[in-house]
């Protein structure tokens, strides 16, 4: 992976590139990670021959936002760099935050997009009653607890403690230093009718450990996204792509193979 910077209004946006001439596919990081997360990923893309890009998002990793700059949106920014490209299409795989910004593209942009993968997330659901029943299931105490308790199963973290150490390295680096990054809003208001405006092919994906995005609400998402394909990684968390890295990569595999 080649590591760059993209000079977009108010933002040296860094972002890493496999190059080459195949099929690009973007990946977009939670809010606890940075492009840097996707190490079990890049290889697996890229040795499948398409072309790898992700990138850190304004207020992550190494992008560097200029004082005073109006925060933009994500959804922007990707379709900027694209354009910086010359990328007219891409796959998108978005897990968590990331897939705030997925479905956000997805319906700026549909054009742009030959897939949608949409991995562990609430997705930036304005509903009063999803809002409502995230409260159940994330209350203050639940936000509470340390990131990898939140966001990495159970199986996992006993299984795995240094794959789990790894996880919690990447994390307390994800933020650069300094005072944060103004929150970019979504360019859109998403809600469940607006979700079925997609016409995209796409791929929802959660953990069956998951407690932000449990499997019962990724049958609410699957519901509103007329023909989308769905699968539970067994006994995974938040970070199904993390935790489970050859399944994951393997039915995405096979999903933009397809498509």
């Amino acid at each position: 992976m080649q590591e760059h910077y993209a000079s977009l209004p108010g933002v040296r946006l860094f972002y890493q590139d496999s190059g080459g001439s195949g099929v690009p596919v973007v990946f977009l990081h939670a809010a606890t990670g940075s492009s840097r997360v996707w190490e079990y990923q890049i290889p697996a893309f890229t040795a499948a021959g398409y072309r790898v890009l992700a990138f850190d998002r304004r207020g992550w990793g190494r992008t560097e936002v200029e004082p005073g700059a109006q925060p933009g949106t994500a959804a922007d920014d990707l379709a900027a760099l694209l354009d910086l490209l010359g990328i007219e299409r891409v796959h998108l795989v978005g897990t968590a935050a990331g897939g705030f910004v997925a479905l956000d593209f997805a319906i700026s942009f549909p054009p742009r997009l030959r897939s949608l993968v949409f991995a562990s997330s609430i997705g930036g659901i304005e509903d009063p009653e999803f809002v409502e029943m995230g409260r159940r299931l994330r209350p203050p105490q639940f936000d509470a607890l340390p990131p990898e308790l939140r966001e990495v199963g159970p199986a996992y973290r006993s299984a795995n403690p240094e794959g789990t150490k790894r996880w919690v390295e990447l994390e307390k680096i994800s933020r650069p230093p300094g005072p944060r990054a103004a929150a970019q809003p979504l360019r859109n208001h998403i809600t469940f009718a607006l979700l079925e405006t997609i016409k995209t092919p796409s791929l929802l994906l959660t953990g069956g450990a998951d407690m932000y995005a449990p499997p019962a609400v990724l049958r609410m998402f699957a519901a509103h996204i007329k023909g989308a394909e769905t699968l539970v990684v067994p006994d995974a968390g938040h970070s199904a792509y993390w935790e489970a890295p050859e399944v994951f990569n393997r039915a995405v595999l096979d999903f933009l193979a397809r498509h």
